[in-house]
């Protein structure tokens, strides 16, 4: 087995995005060292990035220059560190798909360790989902394909439901917010789901980059105090708001009907919820024990946060 003497150099590519601001939290707060790769555009058109980044910076991370679609200035960057996160947006399939320059970056570069791409969600090699959800994660099923064909030191992310995006809802596809009156339920409501904290999503990645239990296997976020069904998850509410929400219920007929008939990027997120909070996606296996780990067994003094306490915020 490989002694690991010293910190392991993380580089995130997408360090501006949803997760990626908590993997740089997370990486920072446990000591790596920690680089960024910057498009040079990003810091001359946008203000507001550039910022953020300028943040990073002071906080010490290492800023580089480079571009998924300059191969020279990839290659460069990747040669200067040992762990390589990718989180490529799922709003563009076009960037989960040009993924496949950032697996040829790290054969051609040859000194990487461990390789994180842009999963964070439900396990695309097992999963059950309809479209226009299906093609996105086949896209990472064909990443992960070219990651094993390569040779490339992996561990995937399987961390089930965003927290933040669904709690702060209470689990609506078309709301913004907690609903004063009513809440739309998909199904009975009944079936058991996983929410997980961003932070601590991003805590559990980083605790895995150089722990030879997670090298070339599925990291599962799966802690028991988070599984929680949607009926549950209102009545949780409802007792710390002290208020009442009538609850509707959508059979899944018309769910279907809804990923049938919506726009597209409406569409996959009722496809998502549909594979969710209906089919129970996130709930209805057991880990094999040849393919991946769970978090919570791996790391057992990391206090995560519970959906209990992550509702605390929206009451």
């Amino acid at each position: 087995m490989e002694v690991i003497t010293k910190k392991r150099k993380i580089l995130i590519i997408g360090v501006t995005g949803y997760v990626g601001r908590h993997l740089v939290e997370a990486s920072l707060s446990l000591g790596y060292p920690t680089f960024a790769l910057v498009r040079e555009s990003t810091m001359a058109n946008h203000p507001e990035k550039a910022q953020f980044i300028q943040g990073l910076k002071d906080s010490g991370v290492t800023i580089l220059f480079g571009d998924l679609y300059d191969y020279e200035s990839l290659v460069k960057a990747i040669k200067q560190v040992d762990v390589v996160f990718s989180l490529m947006g799922h709003h563009s399939a076009k960037q989960l798909e040009d993924q496949i320059n950032i697996v040829s970056a790290i054969k051609a570069a040859g000194n990487i360790k461990r390789f994180f791409p842009s999963e964070f969600g439900f396990d695309v090699d097992r999963l059950k989902i309809m479209e226009p959800a299906k093609s996105a994660l086949a896209i990472k099923a064909r990443i992960r394909k070219e990651i094993r064909n390569a040779g490339i030191p992996f561990t995937f992310i399987s961390c089930n439901f965003f927290a933040t995006y669904f709690l702060s809802r209470l689990c609506q596809v078309e709301a913004t917010g907690i609903p004063e009156q009513e809440l739309f339920i998909l199904g009975d409501g009944n079936t058991q789901v996983i929410f997980n904290s961003e932070k601590d999503i991003a805590m559990y990645a980083i605790r895995a980059v150089d722990d030879p239990r997670t090298l070339n296997k599925i990291l599962y976020v799966r802690p028991k105090a988070n599984h929680c069904s949607v009926n549950e998850l209102v009545s949780l509410w409802e007792k710390k708001a002290n208020k009442t929400l009538k609850r509707i219920f959508v059979p899944e007929e018309e769910v279907l009907e809804k990923i049938q008939s919506s726009p597209e990027a409406l569409a996959f997120f009722y496809a998502v919820a549909h594979a969710g909070f209906i089919k129970g996606e996130t709930c209805n296996f057991d880990v094999d024990p040849s393919l991946g780990v769970e978090a919570t067994d791996l790391y057992a003094d990391l206090k995560y946060i519970t959906v209990e306490q992550m509702l605390n915020k929206y009451i």
